[in-house]
């Protein structure tokens, strides 16, 4: 199974925001680590492969970004079925993990707060890392798109809350992708089984590129969630989480997935798998 957020949060730290929260442990170790820490320099990471629905195509991005094999119709799930992938584990420098909820409310996170935002870090304004951080701010701060809620969280209390009150119950559970091997090549994996996760509401998170960790998240009731095993050429096992979008009728037209797909917005369900950085919260049961 693909391993629980749960798996790496720290109990103790969870229930002093958040007591009475309900998060369901499945699987193993491995995957995305994202646990609750204090104190540290907090560094920035970056984020190259976001799926923004809103975002257009670049031909780059077409022919050579590994993620974008990771689109496929929903046809596809099935045992049996062969697909051209490359799964990396995330380089994403999560030694610093999220600020408490507290410690997050108590730093600015506006684009017109930017330069108490940089000073406040040390960030020197006009450096990459701040070019990163402001982009961040500015995708937080745009509208979501019709049908979704979105927030940035910037605490893991906040990510529960918010996928609480997205998902109707306090009975969450949270999943992503685990890769065996660190490095894998692009090669031929078969799908040995799928499982769909319950309900047909869920909420998706991404790592942002920031100071901290923060985490774009979307809710939609337009989408449905597989548990997805498969097995690489070279032996290498896969526990993925797939998502598939039934209603994409409100994307960019010139979104990567329908380049790749070849299909029209709002035609088909698209459906991507998680890359093992990404967070994917359903109900329980």
């Amino acid at each position: 199974m693909p391993s629980a957020i749960s798996d790496f949060i720290d109990p103790d730290v969870l229930a002093e925001e958040k007591s009475g929260v309900n998060v369901y442990t499945k699987g193993k170790s491995g995957g995305t680590t994202v646990n609750v820490g204090h104190g540290g320099s907090p560094v920035v990471v970056t984020v190259p492969n976001k799926l923004i629905y809103r975002n257009a195509a670049t031909e780059t991005q077409i022919h050579d970004d590994p993620n974008v094999a990771l689109f496929f119709l929903e046809k596809e799930l099935r045992p049996g079925v062969k697909m051209n992938l490359q799964f990396m584990k995330t380089t994403l420098d999560f030694s610093q993990h999220f600020l408490t909820q507290k410690e997050a409310y108590a730093i600015p996170f506006s684009s017109t707060k930017l330069p108490e935002i940089l000073d406040h870090f040390s960030v020197k304004p006009g450096s990459a890392e701040a070019e990163a951080m402001k982009t961040t701010l500015q995708e937080c701060e745009e509208p979501a798109v019709r049908g979704e809620r979105k927030y940035c969280a910037t605490s893991l209390e906040s990510m529960v809350e918010f996928s609480m009150s997205s998902l109707g119950t306090r009975d969450v559970t949270a999943m992503s992708t685990t890769v065996a091997k660190a490095v894998t090549p692009r090669q031929q994996y078969t799908v040995t089984g799928v499982k769909a996760l319950a309900g047909d509401r869920l909420v998706a998170c991404h790592p942002e590129a920031y100071a901290y960790a923060v985490f774009y998240c979307h809710a939609t009731a337009t989408s449905k969630a597989y548990t997805v095993g498969l097995l690489g050429a070279d032996g290498v096992g896969v526990e993925a989480v797939a998502v598939c979008h039934t209603d994409t009728s409100a994307w960019n037209p010139n979104h990567v997935a329908f380049k790749v797909l070849k299909v029209k917005p709002g035609s088909v369900p698209v459906c991507h798998f998680l890359p093992d950085d990404s967070v994917v919260w359903s109900r329980s049961g």
